[in-house]
């Protein structure tokens, strides 16, 4: 597996990441643990370095999860996970955001007990918190850096704003934010200042909540627990007309002996060389493709190609429901 660097910061991972999220948390009921485990395992094994949780995923399960799944291999591994939630006491669900510093001290010394370690690698706060100065936030975690307990300190769906403030006080190693060929928003104004400051990007959902792999129809039905149920983009109709999109991708995956999927992943790679995906996944055939995607070539009369092809495609349906949508970008 091919190592990529995050930022100026020297985090260095390999080229894909594994998002972990959907082991426990967004996607229906949480997967078998064990089998889990060991799939984090395999991760390791083909030479996947860089992993992602949050404390929220479960909530706290999945970096439960994580913890005891990368524990035997913990100095040869980076973990990120996120602070900034609420959670309701009584039932353990997300309540509104809090980043206050006192706060994000208190989330990092339990997340260091779930995840079995002394050190978290990268530290995101999981959405921008409006009622606290970004200073103060990013002061926080430069204390935690400090005292030894994080690593490295990231934003996840920050707008460029909030990024340029955070920065001064505390370098920004990582930007996390939804970027695939059905997401292309970060493009604008995004990537050009995380270019400009030297810091990586992580794009979650790089598959496009599954739908770039092809594998999801107009008639597929998702579990009653899963959050695609309230996506505008999944609704029946939208999928039927977003399918043009995978056909595309299904056209580019033919030529290169490849699926829709590692051509998805294979462009955002080839997009900048800071660029490290983190695709989830509960099944090895799928952790198998997506890894492969590393070995995918695009050259750059291919990325014109998918570009021209890609511009053509109207994609339909908001990314979020109003209610996420408004908490990210900020």
């Amino acid at each position: 597996m091919q190592k990529r660097r995050l930022g100026k910061n020297n985090l260095e991972v390999s080229a894909i990441g594994l998002g972990c999220m959907g082991m426990s948390f967004g996607y229906g009921p949480a997967a078998d643990r064990q089998e889990m485990i060991s799939l984090i395992r395999t991760a390791v094994a083909r030479g996947v370095t860089f992993f992602d949780t949050a404390e929220v995923y479960g909530p706290f399960t999945n970096e439960e999860l994580v913890g005891e799944a990368l524990a035997p291999f913990r100095g040869k591994v980076a973990i990120a996970t996120k602070f900034g939630f609420k959670l309701d006491p009584a039932t353990g669900k997300p309540a509104g955001l809090d980043s206050r510093p006192a706060h994000i001290k208190e989330v990092a010394e339990a997340s260091l007990k779930r995840l079995r370690t002394d050190v978290i690698d990268l530290f995101y706060q999981h959405r921008v918190d409006t009622e606290v100065p970004i200073e103060d936030v990013a002061g926080a975690v430069r204390d935690l850096i400090r005292e030894g307990k994080v690593k490295h300190f990231g934003l996840s769906e920050a707008g460029v704003q909030t990024i340029r403030r955070a920065h001064k006080v505390q370098p920004v190693t990582a930007l996390q934010s939804e970027y695939s060929l059905w997401w292309r928003e970060p493009e604008a104004e995004v990537i050009p200042t995380l270019e400009e400051l030297g810091i990586g990007f992580v794009p979650f959902s790089p598959l496009g909540k599954g739908f770039l792999t092809g594998q999801i129809k107009e008639d597929t039905k998702f579990d009653k627990g899963d959050f695609r149920n309230i996506v505008p983009r999944f609704t029946p109709e939208n999928r039927k007309a977003n399918q043009a999109l995978v056909d595309l991708l299904g056209k580019f995956a033919r030529q290169k002996k490849a699926t829709p999927a590692q051509v998805a992943l294979a462009w955002l790679l080839a997009q900048k060389p800071w660029i490290v995906p983190i695709p989830g996944t509960t099944k090895r055939h799928r952790l198998e493709e997506n890894l492969g995607a590393a070995a995918v070539e695009l050259p750059p009369d291919d990325l014109r190609q998918i570009e021209d092809a890609a511009s053509k495609v109207a994609v339909q349906g908001a990314r979020y429901p109003e209610s996420l949508q408004k908490m990210v970008g900020r």
